[in-house]
């Protein structure tokens, strides 16, 4: 059976375009034990230069498809992806044990 699979560098393609090319990661992601405002104000500093960026929905879609945890992805932190995103399933053992219970 054949299928058809576009590249996966096409998946990437949009990359190329971003605001972020080219910069160092470290104003997307947090450094060791990095809390509080400076976090904040580092994120900040990361969304002002997504908000300007034309690929920027792309970039938040692909992070929320992958389940991206760590860094600001398309303007939005880990929190604000992670609420975003459905609770993950408890494992089956979990389930278990709360319908054995009842």
């Amino acid at each position: 059976m054949r299928t058809s699979l576009k590249p996966l560098l096409a998946d990437w393609e949009w990359q190329a375009r971003a605001s972020c090319r080219g910069m160092s990661s470290s104003a997307f992601f947090s450094p060791s034990g990095e809390r509080g405002s400076r976090r904040r104000e580092r994120e900040e500093r990361a969304r002002r230069i997504c908000v300007g960026c034309e690929v920027v929905d792309q970039c938040a879609a692909m992070a929320l498809r992958a389940g991206e945890r760590y860094g600001v992805w398309g303007g939005m932190s880990t929190k604000e992806r992670a609420g975003l995103l459905p609770a993950p399933a408890a494992p089956a053992s979990a389930r278990a044990r709360r319908v054995v219970g009842e």
